[in-house]
């Protein structure tokens, strides 16, 4: 349970795969929320949360169902206002009195038209300014009768019941999903919400920052911390912050495993020492990850390896660190939620995180991870807070396990050299185009297939590799780059003409969904 004291939303997650929209929707507000699968909401938990509203999200199964998602019937008197959206709307109703229906065509899946009742209501303000709006849907049952109290304020041809409200209780319930982009002008209508819910936008980066640097120093007292460092954005945010909060208690370890982007190991503890009076280790490791890494072309049991790894080295530093009882890591909210199976529920695991999860009881070592509750996005912010150069913050995500899973297949030696060479001169046309702070990350996967080429008068027999350039916000989705083709055809060119091991280049231009920004 978080320890933020701000006012708080809390989101009942149904296994909507876009739930996590509705999160970055409120924290764009500067509304504090989290996101909890409804089998672990129960009155206790309410008690303690004690929200000030609550969303109901949507999620892929049927309330008709036996055994269907639920939340507690004791939220519905939280006396707190309550929003229900697509399979939300359709749980409330069912709850509260009214009927929800099988499809019989009138199932919806895409870009709909709501026209407002000639009665308005102040979660409406600011829609319905041309005669519809535009909304998304994603139904196949539907709300065949509202419950009791409820009234109609939006209709679409395949739900008459699109947006519906029980003003004396302050329960509100749309079919639509206000979250994703499809629907224009859906922000505004979550800006309605909390405003009606009383929420007075006090969740910024200075108020985290400070009750942050607080926490920190309840949970670790007067002992030592080490900070598993990776020079990315997020563990050094991490490492900041709490120098902050503990000043020397503090010690950073930099693991190179092997898997870092051409020059970075020297970059990273250069960039720290030269910034920073906090003591760092740099612990070459290369041997032992790559060793154990020999032959395995699985991805999940990369991470695993990886992960494992690095607990095993963070141990062997924390024994040599004198009263050492905490272990620090960047992780982030993205990778909580995209590392949480509902077991038996609806929703599945992504990937794994190789720092998500908790820490083997053997390590003896407590987490410490003040950025947990952030996006990307929002961690930028924070590096502002900390007044982080830059350089620092703007610096595109690198993943944890590294170029493993930009290595799709078995990992070699020598396919990590030509992947090295490869991302450099992609990363370099980038900033020598000034497109490096326009995109949100680059790199090159180096696939595991070869491909005939011509180079001069011989045949080559080499490897193919893939550009991989999105934008996104917070990592949860992403859209493609949009490089122009003179652009593609240059570096392809300086690709296979710089980097000896490769003879085609391919750009992927799959967003997320349903890709992932990274290959494995």
């Amino acid at each position: 349970m978080s320890q933020i004291s701000h006012d708080r939303l809390l989101i009942i997650d149904f296994g909507s795969q876009v739930t996590q929209l509705i999160a970055r929707r409120l924290r764009e507000l500067n509304v504090y929320c989290e996101i909890h699968p409804y089998q672990n909401v129960t009155d206790a938990f309410l008690t303690e949360f004690a929200p000030k509203a609550v969303i109901l999200s949507g999620g892929p199964c049927s309330v008709i169902d036996e055994g269907s998602p639920r939340p507690p019937a004791s939220v519905f008197d939280l006396g707190v206002p309550i929003l229900g959206i697509c399979y939300g709307q359709q749980v409330m109703m069912h709850m509260l009195g009214g009927k929800v229906e099988r499809g019989d065509g009138t199932a919806e899946f895409g870009r709909a038209y709501v026209t407002p009742t000639e009665e308005r209501i102040g979660l409406l303000n600011g829609w319905f300014l041309e005669t519809r709006e535009q909304v998304w849907m994603s139904h196949g049952d539907h709300v065949s009768k509202i419950a009791p109290g409820f009234a109609v304020y939006g209709t679409s041809p395949n739900a008459p019941f699109a947006v519906t409200a029980d003003l004396n209780r302050n329960f509100f319930a749309v079919q639509f999903h206000p979250e994703v982009h499809h629907t224009p002008n859906g922000k505004t209508l979550y800006e309605n919400f909390v405003r009606l819910a009383g929420f007075t936008g006090d969740w910024t980066m200075g108020a985290y920052k400070e009750e942050a640097i607080r926490i920190i120093r309840e949970q670790v007292g007067d002992k030592q911390v080490i900070c598993g460092l990776s020079g990315g954005v997020d563990s050094s945010v991490a490492a900041v912050l709490i120098h902050e909060a503990i000043g020397d208690q503090l010690t950073c370890v930099f693991v190179d495993h092997g898997l870092l982007r051409l020059n970075e190991a020297d970059e990273v503890v250069t960039m720290f020492r030269d910034n920073y009076n906090i003591p760092l280790i740099h612990a070459d490791e290369s041997e032992l990850f790559l060793g154990e890494l020999d032959g395995v072309s699985d991805p999940e049991t990369k991470r695993k390896i990886i992960g494992r790894l690095f607990i095993d080295v963070f141990q062997k530093y924390a024994n040599q660190i004198e009263g050492a009882e905490f272990l620090a890591q960047g992780t982030l909210y993205p990778d909580v939620i995209e590392s949480v199976s509902f077991s038996g529920g609806p929703s599945v695991t992504i990937k794994s995180h190789h720092n998500v999860g908790g820490l083997p009881e053997k390590m003896g070592l407590k987490l410490v991870e003040p950025l947990r509750e952030l996006f990307k996005d929002e961690v930028r912010a924070l590096g502002h807070e900390l007044g982080l150069p830059a350089s620092f913050i703007g610096r595109h995500p690198f993943p944890g396990p590294g170029l493993a899973i930009r290595c799709p297949g078995e990992i070699t030696r020598e396919k990590l050299e030509i992947l090295r060479k490869a991302d450099a001169v992609y990363i370099d046309q980038i900033r020598k185009h000034g497109l490096y702070d326009d995109i949100w990350q680059a790199f090159v996967a180096i696939l595991p297939v070869r491909t005939v080429g011509v180079m001069g008068d011989g045949r080559t027999y080499d490897f193919a590799c893939a550009l991989r350039a999105v934008n996104s916000v917070d990592g949860m989705t992403a859209d493609y780059y949009p490089f122009s083709h003179e652009f593609l055809g240059e570096t392809a060119t300086r690709i296979i003409n710089e980097v000896k091991g490769i003879n085609r280049v391919t750009y992927d231009i799959t967003s997320k969904p349903p890709g992932t920004i990274e290959w494995e």
